[in-house]
């Protein structure tokens, strides 16, 4: 009969074997690419995008949610549902997009779309390809300035610029690769669990942060070269983390408010305001 520390010997070597393969087809799903250029902020990341999903897909997936989206406001009367609300967003977005050049030129093309939501949430978001949405509950409740709207709206068109959709759903296609490969050589579903924490941990957390930040800081440049002041981010980031009680806004659940988050804030702001002064 095998003893059980060789078992558990032989168990951990075919387990280091399978996470090993499993994670190496799961990278190999993916090329490496760099979406947009570096900016004053310095943007050099190295992305990986699996050649399962396109950005041409990914594009007009959005274009066809967002138009449901659209259909469903404007059904509940929900829609741009203030004239004047909804020509104030317009035209600071209009001038951060006008900038976008300098990340990516292309973008200067896309089928930008800028519009306001009836919703109690306090959120803002970009999909692929330039469909914007701001909520009626942040122009309420945090009543922010025009450039601590710039600086929320150019973080949100960052993330668009740099891709980072079509980057998590192709993380997220990769290691369900990867975990299918172990599940399926140790016929375990606590090795497909474990895999799948482990690749959170490995992959989805420490990117979604790096997202985060990359979208923070080309978002002043954004901000700054559009003539709004860059510092406005850190008070915009304070009132969130400020506003809500009990209960955060619903844009910190996926953009979340910390110390370390306003520092680098600082930093970058301070790097950029020699554009603000110069375009303001």
């Amino acid at each position: 009969m095998t003893s059980q520390p060789y078992a558990s010997t032989q168990w951990r070597r075919v387990f280091r074997w399978t996470v090993g393969a499993g994670l190496a087809l799961a990278l190999a799903a993916c090329a490496p690419v760099q979406t947009t250029q570096s900016g004053q902020v310095g943007i050099n990341r190295t992305q990986y995008m699996s050649s399962l999903v396109s950005e041409a897909e990914l594009d007009q997936e959005a274009a066809s949610q967002y138009q449901q989206i659209l259909a469903q406001a404007r059904a509940k009367g929900a829609l741009d549902p203030s004239a004047a609300q909804t020509q104030r967003v317009q035209a600071i977005a209009r001038r951060l997009i006008a900038q976008v050049g300098v990340f990516r030129p292309d973008a200067k093309n896309w089928a930008w779309e800028i519009h306001v939501l009836k919703s109690d949430e306090v959120n803002a978001w970009c999909m692929p390809g330039g469909k914007i949405a701001v909520y009626t509950g942040l122009l309420d409740k945090i009543k922010p300035t025009d450039a601590e709207l710039a600086a929320v709206m150019g973080h949100e068109i960052s993330h668009a610029l740099r891709e980072h959709a079509r980057e998590q759903v192709s993380r997220q296609m990769g290691t369900s690769v990867g975990i299918s490969i172990l599940a399926a050589i140790t016929g375990s579903q606590a090795v497909a669990d474990l895999g799948s924490n482990l690749s959170q941990v490995m992959f989805t957390l420490p990117n979604s942060r790096s997202n985060e930040t990359e979208a923070d800081r080309m978002g002043v440049e954004l901000a700054a070269r559009a003539g709004y002041d860059p510092r406005a981010a850190i008070t915009l980031w304070q009132k969130m983390g400020q506003s809500g009680g009990n209960a955060p806004p619903e844009i910190l659940s996926t953009h979340p408010s910390s110390q370390s988050r306003i520092q680098d804030l600082e930093q970058a702001s301070a790097r950029v305001l020699p554009l603000y002064q110069q375009h303001r």
